[in-house]
């Protein structure tokens, strides 16, 4: 009899498992105003990338004016990198039936020294409060903020990269030390992941890219 008890225990608790696990994880339910707000986020990202490839690529030519090469590289890298958020943030717009925004990018441009702590400025703000707070909304969001989740997270994870770069510029600037800074990068076209070693462009460490060939700077 108690050997028939565990059996049957044992066929029961091997059926529960099994259901179980050809169950379906229950999609979140969305709603209306999560997606209002879940496509204010990808504009306001798509404004913010605009503004920045455009504000960095105007920094590297007053780099280069001051005769900072190598600082000039790495704005141009960043600028590269910036536009390549946009054109995710924008093809996860359009794949929700919504129009990316027109952007006239307004910023000023100063001394390099000014512009490096502005651009750090900037990079904090969108790597460790902004994009947090986006991705936090649409990661809860399921299937509907998968593909805002991943530009988000692409360009998250890229803008904590520029920010150390910027802020090593800055110290070798302060500390005239800038003609040991790295004189050349490399952008993935995938995610905008910038590195400054080419043997790191095998395989990306943020999108996994292999194929996709690298903008080099």
């Amino acid at each position: 009899m108690q050997s028939r008890l565990i059996y049957l225990f044992s066929f029961l608790l091997i059926f529960a498992v099994i259901a179980g696990c050809g169950k379906k994880e229950e999609t979140p339910k969305v709603s209306d105003a999560d997606k209002q707000k879940l496509v204010q986020h990808l504009k306001d990202a798509f404004t913010g990338e605009s503004t920045a490839s455009a504000k960095y690529e105007a920094y590297s030519r007053k780099a280069k004016e001051e005769g900072f090469d190598n600082i000039a590289k790495l704005f141009e890298a960043a600028s590269k990198s910036e536009a390549f958020h946009v054109k995710n943030h924008k093809a996860v717009l359009e794949k929700l039936g919504e129009k990316a925004p027109e952007v006239k990018p307004e910023f000023t441009v100063k001394t390099t020294k000014e512009n490096l702590e502005d651009a750090i400025k900037g990079e904090t703000h969108e790597a460790i409060n902004m994009y947090p707070e986006f991705k936090k909304l649409s990661d809860s969001m399921g299937e509907t903020g998968k593909d805002a989740s991943k530009s988000f997270d692409f360009a998250m994870r890229t803008e904590a990269k520029h920010k150390v770069f910027y802020e090593d510029a800055l110290k070798a600037l302060d500390g005239k030390t800038v003609d040991k800074l790295p004189s050349a990068y490399w952008v993935c076209p995938v995610c905008g992941n910038t590195v400054t070693n080419e043997a790191d462009i095998k395989k990306c460490t943020i999108c996994k890219n292999e194929k996709e060939p690298w903008v080099k700077i």
